[in-house]
This record gives C-alpha cells, structure tokens and sequence, in this order.
C-alpha cells in the first residue's frame, strides 16, 4: 500500500472523527508512535490488516468494518495486543473514546450471523473502560449468543434487536445487568440483631457499617407460605425479610416479621449512581425450546434482559413479536424483564407483552405461569407508563414474590401479581386487563384512579392465604366485571389449610368513589359482593383468621345495568382473632357502608350469623359495630355480638337477634320480598329504636299488600307497638287503607320500651 496515497496527517484525522478526546483516554499502552505526526486512514480493517507497514506505536483510523460508511469508523494503536490481529504479530487496539457501538466490532447485521458475538464484545469492552455503549440505529440478529454483560450505560435509540428464540437457556438471559459489587456477610451480634430486628423498628445503628446496602436475614428453617393446592404440595418460603440501609443504620423498608434465629445474613452493596438503559426495540421469534407436542413441564427459560444492580432505569422501548410470528413455545418463560435483589429500579415508557399460556385445546397449553416481567427480592421498584396488554389466551405480564415498596403508575397492563409476600403495593393512573390484580402480603395496599377489567377487582390469593396484613385503600376507581357470573370487589377465600402466618382480610379497608360498570356486559345477572370472604374463621388447624378492624365502602355506583350489589357475608364471628377486646356493647371493629346501590328483588345484603348455641371463643372474637347509610332497599339477617345503626335508608327485610343495639333513623321501612321469605323478626338486647321513620307496606311479588304491615311482627295497626318510637309515619299506601285511631298515633309520635306496647 502506498501510504502517501492513503494517509492523512494526524491532525486531519483528529478532526475529522473528533478524537482530540478520545485520545486523552489511551487504553493499551504503546511505545510512541515511530512516524511522528501522521498516521494512515483505512477504508475498512481488512484494508487495515493488510499493511504490512504498520508498526507498533502507530495511531490509525478506520472509515468503517466491512466497508467504508458502515457505522463501524474507529482509532486503533497497533500493540502487541488488542481486538483486530495484524501482520507480524501485531494488533489493532482499539481506542476508547467517548463511547463504543457495535458496528465497531464487526456486527454483520445480515439476518444469518448471530452479532450477539460482536455485541457481547462491545459491552465486555465498554466494562472494561467504564464507558457507554451507544448504537443509536440498525438491526441486529442475536441468535446463540446470551449473557452479554452491561456494568455502564447504554443507548440504543431506534436500535432493533432480533432475538431468536429456540436458542433461549434456562441458565442466562441475552442481557444481564449487572453490579461490579459483590455481596458480603453481615458480621454483627446475632443476639443483639435478634432482639431489634422486628416490626416498627427505624434505626440499628449497628449496621451502620452497611450503609448503601441491600440487606437480606432468612431462616431457612423457619418455613412459612405453605402453598395451598395438590399440585403444590411441599412448596414453602423461608422466613426472610430484607431491607436498605441509610446513614448510621437507618433502616428503609418496613419489616413484616420477626425472627428466632438466622440461617444467613448477606449484604447486597448498591452503587453510588443509576445505570441508564434507554431505547430499543425487540423483536422475538416466539419458539422458544421445550416439548413441541404435550404439556411436560420443563422449566423455566430466559429471554431478554436480567437485573441485578441496584439504581437502574430501563426506559423507551418495545417488546414483541416479529411480523407474522405466533407465540408457540410450550414451555414457561421468565420475565424478559426479569428483576432479582434489587433496590431503587426502575422500568419507563415500555410495551411489551404477556405470552400465551391458555390456548385452545389442551396440548397446546403451557403448563406453567409464562411470564413478561418478573421481581423477586426487590425494594423500591417502580414501573411507569409501561403496557403489557392481553386476552384471555395470555397469562398474566406479572410474576412476582417477595417485592416491598411495589409502584405502579400510569400502566396498561394485563395483570399485577405477587405471589407470595407483598409488603406495600401502590396503584395508581393505570389500567389493568384480564387476568386482574391478584396478590397476597400486608403494608399498605393503594389503588387510585385504576380502572380493573377482571373477574374481580382484588383477588386476593388462595394459595397463599387470600391474606393482606394492613391498610387497603381505594379510590377514585372503576371496576368492570368481565365474566357474567358472581364477582367481587375484594375477594378474601383461603383454604382450610396451615399456612404457617396470620391469615386474615386486612386491618383496615376503604374504599371510596368505587364505579362497578356493567356497560361491556349489560346482560350480567352475576352477584358483586363488595367483600368475599371464607365460610369459616378458623381453621381445623385450630389458627384464628383476622378480621378488619375498621371497614368503610363510600360512594359505589352502578352502570350498566340495574342490578346493584351486595355488602359482605359473615358466617362464624366468634372464632375470628381481633387485635383488641371487645363484647356486645363495646365493639372492637367498625364497618361503614354509605351510598352503596344495592341489589333490589329481595336479595340480602349483609349476613352476620352468630350461631346462639356456639359460644364466643374469647374477647377477642369479632364484635362489629355496622352503620349503613343512605343504601336503599338494605335487607340483612344479623345474629350475634355486634350492633346496627341504619341512616336515611330504604330499609328492606331485616331479621336480627343483636346482643347489641338496633337503631333505625330517617328510615323508610320497605321490605321487596318473594313468595313468602320473612320480612322483619328485630331482636336486640340493648334495645331496638326508631327515629322519623317511615313504615311502609311491604311488596310482594310485585304487588303492594298493606294489610301485611301487620306481619312486621313489631306492629299491628291500632293494637300493638313495639320498642323505642320517635315520629315514626306510616305510608301513605296504608293511610289509604286504615284510619289510625288518635291514642295510636300518640303512641308513633312517642313510646318507650318500658311503655305498655298494647293500646
């Protein structure tokens, strides 16, 4: 090669690929160039590899990889090693500017070459110098290649990557984000971290050594979430519980649990800034390997990108199928987001999609949850505006256990899901499909501003207990059903099984502005219960459920269809462990339902049924105080330790045998009834009081029937007056049928119990 033809005086090449910075960042050393002041221009490294001139110290350029203008321009300095090989002996090292893409490795990019070889050599090289990968454009196929490691940041922009997907492992994702840190054991006094490591706590100055740490305690012996269901049998949790420390020792991440004993104590350290992946889109050929044919279950494989440093964000990008693609793998997948031991990550302005599990014809179904993102062991995760949507053939995008301080903001997405042990879990601005929102844990629990499509709006998990040990709150929500049978807006069923911790329905509910619309299936005769819950409170095992000790459903409408709903059932409050004492006239829980639209056609609202011949277990029993307010057509039966206050109702059938009070006010007594269901039997041993109400004729079977107003069983016009009276009213429908007597209506104006009630 004739060198005056091809080389440019160093400084046109400095100018013309702007190295005046890349050169103050040598990466190999070399002796000094021995042509000083020039270096030759290469069109491509195979032009480059073929100058036998070239010598050690040499500084050259190149105008692309394969070919001039291909993306792949770049600075070498021959040394005795580096990327490119050369003539005697010799090589190209490449230069570490600002940054590195991959065309600077050789990527081929023609659809048969796996460039997952050159893209994992761009990032082992961005590592090594602590630089950013930055490939702002082009399609790349990655084939066999998996685990390329990222420690820096990257940007893809408009980048495609093709991943095919037969090649997928059950070892490694294609990308793995990684932390240079490694974990190390927490060498403080058991005992000490024993008696202080529990609920509530905020500071343990003796970890303060652990500041900017991830910290995980675990009792593998101590084995908790027992997993209900045959095909579950043996599965458990470890009793662990983890959490961030802040300077001298505070503690971020409340604690769900305390310990006996510790099988390990590991310290995940976190580093002093965020790794920014941003960009991309991904496209999968949806044949990922396992049984072609069948249902055996063969594990779970790995596609797309693994998270295991602390502080990263991933934001814009895409996540589907190639064009004419169909998801045919039979085996599950992991998450192609899949997070694990992390603290501070965060997923932005993402699409990307749930996999097909439940496809037509049993052969063809996955036998397993397949899953587009999954979280285990993370703190502070937070998802926004990302859209993972579906139909009923797609598992749920989510698959998690074990996540605390759980954000999803501004999201479209088919399900959310943990499994096991949610601690805090933030809803809010979002939309969530088919497979609904289902999970089981404690903290705090805040859906805001959510529209939920599903079988129910919280369903709260079987297999695990149906539990959440705290606050549930709701807001500003709406609920479409989307099945035509029964429904629920809190669905709390567990099995009678041991599940080795406290199984209960949350320590406080509220729910306010709630819309359940119909309007996608106006056909619906379904029951929507605001609360579901277990027929029983105590399992053979002998363990107590829980109870909430404050319950409050404010504001729920109905669109859609005419159909309101229905309260909650209580079948066996006596044996339900609450956290305070309580008894009949001192209750120990309070449940608030105000502008509810309920049910009509007679239905019951509310049971609350205390078996008389079944004695409370203890003080500790559920002990209800009920307020309903401004529901119209409330019908209920309630027996046992509790009392009911009834506010500007419409009050249908009502049998109770209360240990507490009954008071009705404001009230406009109509029972809607069938064939010859009762209408009201009151009891209640604190007394039963009504205050301006309104006693109608009862309606039955479509027709009002006046003269029943005598079956109240509290009342017979002009004979009989039961209980307390304050300005009670008889309708006008009665009015037209009776003519009271003068000593009676004194006896509606007022009467006391203690009164004679015969006139």
């Amino acid at each position: 090669m004739d060198n005056n033809n091809t080389a440019y005086s160093r400084r046109k090449m400095l100018g013309a690929l702007g190295l005046t910075l890349a050169a103050s960042f040598p990466v190999h050393a070399a002796p000094a160039a021995k042509k000083s002041g020039e270096g030759p221009f290469y069109p491509d490294v195979a032009t480059m590899q073929g100058d036998k001139k070239l010598e050690k110290g040499n500084l050259v350029q190149t105008a692309g990889y394969h070919q001039a203008g291909d993306g792949g321009a770049a600075v070498y300095q021959v040394a005795e090693k580096g990327e490119v090989p050369l003539q005697n002996g010799l090589y190209a090292a490449l230069m570490a500017g600002s940054s590195v893409n991959y065309k600077m490795f050789g990527a081929v990019c023609d659809g048969q070459a796996d460039d997952g070889v050159q893209i994992k050599a761009a990032h082992l090289f961005a590592n090594l110098h602590n630089i950013p990968v930055v490939n702002p454009g082009g399609e790349f196929w990655i084939k066999q290649t998996n685990g390329i490691p990222v420690f820096t940041n990257v940007h893809w922009g408009q980048t495609v990557f093709h991943f095919d997907e037969q090649y997928n492992t059950k070892g490694a994702a294609r990308f793995d984000i990684k932390s240079r840190l490694q974990p190390r054991k927490v060498e403080v006094d058991k005992d000490l971290l024993l008696k202080v490591l529990k609920p509530g706590v905020r500071m343990i100055p003796e970890l303060a050594p652990y500041t900017n740490c991830l910290v995980f305690a675990v009792d593998e012996k101590d084995r908790i979430g027992l997993r209900a269901g045959e095909r579950f049998e043996g599965q458990s949790w470890a009793r662990e519980d983890f959490f961030y420390v802040e300077e001298h020792g505070r503690i971020i991440g409340d604690l769900a649990w305390e310990f006996k004993d510790f099988t390990s104590l590991m310290a995940y350290p976190c580093e002093q800034g965020y790794l920014v992946v941003e960009g991309g889109t991904f496209l999968l050929s949806g044949n990922s390997p396992g049984t072609v044919n069948g249902t055996k279950y063969e594990g779970y494989w790995r596609c797309g990108i693994s998270i295991t440093r602390s502080r990263t964000i991933i934001r814009e990008q895409w996540v589907g199928l190639e064009k004419g693609a169909v998801d045919t793998a039979m085996n599950p997948r992991n998450g192609f987001y899949a997070l694990s031991r992390v603290y501070d990550v965060a997923l932005e302005d993402i699409r990307l999609i749930p996999w097909e599990q439940d496809r037509e014809g049993k052969d063809r179904d996955v036998p397993a949850g397949t899953y587009g993102l999954t979280c285990n062991r993370t703190l502070n995760a937070r998802f926004c505006r990302v859209t993972a949507q579906g139909g009923p053939v797609h598992w749920g995008v989510f698959g998690t256990n074990l996540n605390k301080q759980f954000i999803i903001d501004s999201c479209s997405l088919n399900r959310i899901d943990v499994h096991f042990h949610c601690w805090h879990l933030y809803i809010k601005d979002s939309q969530i499909g088919y497979r609904g929102i289902t999970v089981t844990g404690g903290g705090d629990l805040f859906v805001e501003n959510t529209t939920v499509w599903s079988r129910n709006f919280i369903s709260f998990r079987r297999d695990f207990g149906a539990k959440w040990d705290g606050a549930i709150y709701i807001r500003n929500c709406r609920y479409m059903p989307a099945g035509l049978g029964d429904t629920a807006v809190l669905e709390f069923v567990p099995a009678d099984f041991t599940y080795n911790y406290p199984v209960g329905y949350g320590r406080t509910i509220r729910v306010e502005a709630l819309t359940v619309d119909y309007s996608a299936l106006p056909a619906s005769t379904g029951t929507c219960w605001l609360m579901r819950t277990a027929p029983f409170s105590k399992m053979k095992s002998g363990e107590r459920l829980f109870f909430p000790h404050a319950v409050s459903f404010k504001d729920v409408v109905v669109e859609g269809r005419s159909k309101g709903v229905r309260l909650v059932e209580i079948p066996v409050p006596q044996d339900y462990r609450q956290p305070m004492k309580g008894g009949a006239d001192t209750p120990n829980a309070s449940f608030v339902f105000e502008n509810i639209r309920l049910e009509g056609e007679g239905a019951r609202h509310f049971l609350l049924n205390a078996d008389a011949s079944r004695p409370y277990t203890d003080e500790y029993a559920l002990y209800p105080e009920i307020r309903i307010v401004n529901c119209h057509q409330f019908s209920a039966s309630l027996a046992g330790g509790a009392s009911l206050r009834i506010e500007r109702s419409e009050t249908g059938a009502l049998q109770t045998a209360l240990e507490g009070e009954l008071s009705l006010s404001d009230c406009r007594l109509k029972p809607v009834v069938k064939g010859s269901a009762p209408l009201y039997r009151l009891a209640a041993s604190s007394g039963v009081s009504f205050t301006n109400c309104t006693v109608h004729a009862p309606v039955v079977d479509g027709v009002v029937k006046p003269a029943m107003v005598n079956e109240y069983g509290f009342i017979k016009l002009n004979k009989t007056l039961r209980f307390n009276h304050l300005n009670t009213r008889m309708g006008q429908e009665v009015l037209k049928e009776v003519k009271l007597l003068p000593a009676f209506v004194r006896m509606l104006q007022g009467h006391h119990e203690l009164e004679p009630e015969n006139l």
